[in-house]
């Protein structure tokens, strides 16, 4: 069985706010929180739903995390994405959860397997989770996911949902 995913902030932030934390329940069953970045969602305001899961929720587990390794150190990273990045190295079975695009290039040249918020979504909606992503994916877009109008109509087609342009005819 892999281990839990490490998760970044933004994915956090976003499915909190969204209304959507549960999603990375559903799909993982817990996911590792490495130090800084719990250091850096629990800098929000108190009340913000990631700053409250983050506190409350045992499936989110608060991990501390070693010495950044030169092969992530050398990309010069956020404090977040490194030790993302950092616990995915030292945990072959893990799986990085992070939307920074650095980070994301940084996954893919150490052969770290890694997923953005977008492809949490869209495995909660292959494995069965949810009966459709575009309402949640339209909700993650509110709160202030980037996602292009052209990225979401590629990403729904993956999971068999009409484009938008499909629908309207």
């Amino acid at each position: 069985m892999p281990e839990p995913p490490a998760c970044n902030a933004s994915p956090l932030i976003v499915l909190a706010r969204a209304g959507h934390l549960d999603l990375l329940q559903a799909v993982y069953g817990s996911v590792v929180v490495p130090g800084g970045v719990a250091d850096e969602v629990l800098r929000g305001p108190g009340r913000d739903p990631a700053v409250v899961a983050l506190q409350t929720e045992l499936w989110l587990e608060r991990t501390p995390v070693g010495e950044i390794p030169l092969g992530v150190a050398a990309w010069d990273l956020g404090a977040g994405e490194a030790e993302v990045l950092t616990w995915a190295l030292g945990h072959p079975e893990c799986e990085a959860v992070l939307d920074d695009r650095a980070g994301r290039r940084c996954a893919r040249a150490l052969g770290i397997p890694y997923r953005g918020t977008l492809g949490v979504v869209l495995l909660a909606k292959k494995r069965g989770v949810i009966p459709a992503a575009r309402p949640i994916i339209e909700a993650l877009r509110r709160v202030g996911l980037y996602v292009s109008p052209e990225l979401q109509e590629q990403a729904l087609s993956l999971v068999g949902e009409q484009s938008g342009l499909e629908r309207e005819r």
